[in-house]
């Protein structure tokens, strides 16, 4: 890092503070141990500790093969445990708990943000989600039902899982079967007649193989939002055959279903930064905030999504200290959807009486999709540990053949009627989605072929390193109803009817990718450790997309002829287990680079010269401090920025957009009587500037915010148990996301409740 930053300054001097916060606490416990095992000529037993179940401790991800005190990365996992006492019930919500992760981006008007749109150290990070170390497609709201824990990596992934974002990766385990009988279901009810219903059932078939079924079905009303409303079952059947035996076969398959209503947000009139995008319509300057209550769409938005994967995983150990896995995956994601919002520019406004707001107007745009994503991939991993001469060997390495297919289906333009500003009605009807063959066809195949290892040097001195390869070729094609209007629209050839599919895009794109990341750890006492990494990632054009234009045509960003864009990422940090290695405490100061960055240019066309950079540091707590006391918190400060090219935020300013420099999330609980325990929580996520485009008075930024969640618990019996949970305990009213023109945002959810009663047999 630069000498004279203030930014690598101050970082440095708070990983400095933090080391010597954990060494100046070791000789309290190493004294407190001495005491408890030393008694006269007493002989003391002295019982092992419970394990944290907030800090699990390790990841189930074969690709990391060292405890999470010894990894080099910042690594986040969020246990099942505290979903559960938390409530938590998707991939959005559970990512709350990592400091400065979320879904803040509400999209374009013409491509609005459904399912988990996250946002990741200022890169979308919604194309990095894995379900087992396998990419998971889709735009879709993924249920936790199913989930075992989420590890969060953050930096560049590029060697772990292939092209990927920038930012890092997301990756959720799924539940297996286990050698014990056992049901756990549940049953909510909460606000706006939110109704729940789970079920885990594991069944022991003989010495070596189990079953497990987990089940999810939820009806709920948005409490803050009219008119929307969310439905969803899903169901993961799964077997295991040769558990506790050197080879084991898991079978797994998981079916979800969503039918949502999409929720176009709500006019920004009123929140600090807005004025009236003219002065024809000056009065909007001054005017109150809209209902955040009133919704803007139609009685016809719809949002269904079916997810289907099915998974086959082999494992084989060779020897004591050897495993070879294979798995085999096959997906599909279909999802359709007709979301209808606002437009907020001066050109959209109708005001049949221009001093009486009440009668005002804005027009809405109509965002659709019909697009069905499939995957089929085989992995073969190998994990080794061994030593040559005096130096150990942890080993993983594999290959991996993934083919992705994407069709996007062309529908008919629909233009929804305009809606009033104050007094919006939605029960209108303006039809359904309407095939009309002007399809977009992409498919990727990937052949990707990795090794790490991690060299154990002496006792105190570990060195780890890994290089990852991936060849990739991607087909595109596509199609577009000729005669239309507006961007993008092209006139019908000779005696070719309006409307009818013309092929615009026949093209494809290949290419081999170099990834590699180094690290070196060095253990200052048995506690605590201090590591530093590199790595790198890239990503080709059409990567997330599938997407491609023909190179040189300068009308798009995903033209064949820009090279893949670049990460690397350096980090120093330092990692404590400390409380008989139930606390893991972590900080990190970190640098990521951004090259190859496409940006758009004044006249429409796009170009590849831009570089972005992200750095700061984070500190985190997790697991527990006494046995009845637990705790996750974390904090990151980060300044992420344009080192080259256009500005990409409204204010005009260097600073990436839908980024906030601080963020702090918090969980605890405490187990205060045999019967009752207690928890709470707080979340902080600063002020965000938006994307820059020609939106006229919107606000530049969505302003910072605090949220608080408080829990009780009741232990009834040993088979019952009873939590209550509420969300925004002080009803704080807040922006959760903008979209990039500012024209409309989502409001954060009120003051909710949500009781649960758990059953275990």
């Amino acid at each position: 890092m630069n000498k004279s930053s203030p930014l690598a300054f101050n970082s440095f001097n708070s990983l400095a503070l933090f080391t010597g916060f954990c060494l100046g606490t070791l000789p309290v416990s190493s004294l407190a141990a001495e005491k408890s095992n030393s008694n006269g000529d007493e002989t003391l037993v002295v019982q092992a500790p419970l394990p944290s179940l907030y800090s699990p401790g390790v990841s189930a991800d074969p690709k990391f093969t060292q405890p999470l005190v010894d990894t080099t990365r910042t690594m986040t996992v969020v246990p099942e445990k505290l979903l559960k006492d938390q409530g938590v019930t998707n991939l959005t919500d559970a990512l709350k708990n990592v400091p400065g992760v979320g879904a803040f981006y509400a999209g374009e008007n013409g491509s609005s943000s459904t399912g988990d749109a996250i946002y990741m150290r200022g890169i979308d990070t919604s194309n990095s989600i894995y379900l087992d170390g396998i990419r998971d497609i889709g735009t879709v709201s993924r249920d936790t039902f199913n989930t075992e824990q989420v590890e969060v990596i953050k930096g560049p992934a590029g060697t772990d899982y292939g092209r990927s974002a920038p930012s890092g990766s997301i990756n959720m385990i799924s539940k297996q079967p286990r050698l014990e009988n056992s049901l756990d279901a549940s049953a909510s009810i909460g606000s706006a007649w939110r109704r729940r219903g789970t079920l885990d059932y594991n069944q022991v078939i003989n010495d070596n193989a189990a079953f497990r079924l987990n089940v999810m079905g939820e009806k709920n009303h948005d409490k803050g939002r009219d008119n929307v409303q969310n439905e969803h079952y899903g169901f993961a059947p799964s077997l295991a055959l040769g558990l506790d035996t050197p080879t084991r076969l898991y079978v797994n398959y998981l079916h979800e279903h969503q039918n949502n209503t999409p929720d176009g947000g709500v006019p920004p009139i009123g929140l600090p930064g807005y004025s009236a995008p003219s002065d024809k319509y000056g009065a909007l300057s001054d005017a109150g905030k809209v209902n955040t209550h009133n919704y803007y769409g139609t009685a016809s938005d719809f949002d269904p999504s079916t997810r289907d994967t099915g998974t086959i995983r082999f494992e084989r150990d060779l020897t004591e200290g050897t495993t070879i896995r294979n798995t085999t995956r096959w997906s599909r994601v279909k999802q359709k959807y007709l979301l209808t919002a606002i437009m907020g520019g001066a050109s959209n406004i109708t005001a049949p009486d221009i001093n009486d707001l009440d009668s005002w107007s804005w027009s809405r745009l109509a965002n659709t999709k019909d697009v069905s994503n499939r995957i089929l991939t085989n992995q073969t991993n190998i994990t080794s540990k061994f030593n040559t001469w005096q130096v150990g060997h942890d080993v993983s390495a594999g290959v991996e053949f993934t083919r992705e297919k994407q069709t996007n289906y062309g529908v008919n333009a629909i233009t929804p009627p305009a809606v009033n500003i104050y007094h919006p009605i939605s029960d209108i009807s303006v039809g359904g989605l309407q095939r009309n063959g002007a399809n977009a066809n992409g498919q990727t195949d990937t052949f990707g072929v990795y090794a790490f290892d991690t060299l154990t040097i002496t006792d105190d001195i570990e060195i780890n390193g890994g290089l990852r390869m991936d060849r990739y070729d991607t087909d595109y094609d596509s199609a577009t109803a000729c005669g239309g209007t507006g961007r993008g629209a092209i006139a019908c050839p000779v005696g070719v009817a309006k409307g009818s599919p013309v092929s615009t895009v026949n093209t494809s794109k290949s290419g081999t990718l170099m990834n590699w990341k180094a690290g070196a750890l060095y253990r200052l006492t048995k506690e605590g450790n201090i590591y530093i990494n590199y790595a790198t990632s890239k990503q080709p054009p059409g990567g997330s997309s599938f997407a491609l234009s023909a190179g040189g045509s300068g009308n798009s960003a995903n033209r064949t002829d820009f090279s893949p864009q670049k990460a690397k990422s350096g980090e120093i940090g330092t990692k404590w287990e400390i409380l008989n290695k139930r606390l893991l405490l972590s900080a990190a100061v970190f640098r990521t680079d951004i090259e190859n960055e496409v940006e758009a240019n004044d006249d429409g066309t796009y170009s590849q010269n831009g570089k972005k950079r992200v750095e700061g540091y984070e500190l985190s707590a997790t697991g527990n401090i006494t046995d009845d006391w637990a705790v996750m918190a974390g904090y990151t400060n980060q300044h992420a920025t344009v080192k080259k090219g256009t500005s990409v935020s409204q204010d005009g300013s260097s600073s990436l957009s839908y980024t906030p420099k601080h963020a702090f999330t918090l969980w605890t609980q405490y187990q205060a009587t045999e019967a009752i325990s207690v928890g709470g929580g707080a979340r902080y996520v600063g002020s965000m500037r938006r994307g820059s485009d020609g939106a006229v008075g919107t606000p530049d930024h969505a302003e910072g915010y605090w949220v608080a969640d408080a829990k009780v618990g009741y232990k009834v019996n040993n088979n019952l148990d009873l939590q209550l949970n509420v969300y925004n305990l002080f009803d704080k009213d807040y922006v959760a996301s903008i979209n990039k023109s500012g024209y409309r945002y989502h409001p954060g959810e009120p003051r909710t409740f949500l009781l649960t009663a758990n059953v275990h047999f």
